[in-house]
């Protein structure tokens, strides 16, 4: 499953995300990821979710950041929900072309159990179809 919560800069995306995530740490029965791009929410994550700076692993296109998402499932079986900061920041890939990458997300997810949830810096109005159904 995915869900993505979208709205332009400064709209309070991030505080959601965090927010979403810690209060997903108390009840989940799995595994919790959060992955941004920076260490500057490090310490506003629960301890009981994996933060993961992504950046230090140099994902630097889609391609690869599936292939990172591909490899943490893979290695852990027990993830429920990867929480996902700035995520047109870490794909580098224009949202109208995405669409092939959100039926990879989609995949993923039937196949793992797991749910992806995105913040992404754009007019939940203006976005492209496939990604209005996520938009919560």
């Amino acid at each position: 499953m995915i869900k993505i919560i979208a709205g332009n800069k400064g709209s309070g995306k991030t505080k959601r995300l965090i927010d979403m995530t810690n209060d997903t740490a108390k009840t989940a029965a799995g595994n919790v990821v959060f992955l941004d791009k920076d260490n500057s929410y490090m310490y506003e994550i629960d301890r009981a979710v994996r933060f993961v700076n992504v950046n230090d692993y140099h994902v630097s296109s889609a391609e690869m950041f599936l292939g990172f998402l591909g490899g943490m499932l893979a290695s852990n079986y027990d993830i429920s929900t990867i929480f996902v900061d700035a995520f047109l920041k870490l794909v580098k890939v224009d949202l109208a072309d995405a669409g092939w990458f959100f039926e990879s997300l989609e995949a993923y997810g039937k196949k793992h159990d797991v749910t992806f949830v995105l913040s992404v810096s754009a007019d939940p109005e203006a976005m492209p179809e496939f990604c209005k159904a996520y938009v919560i």
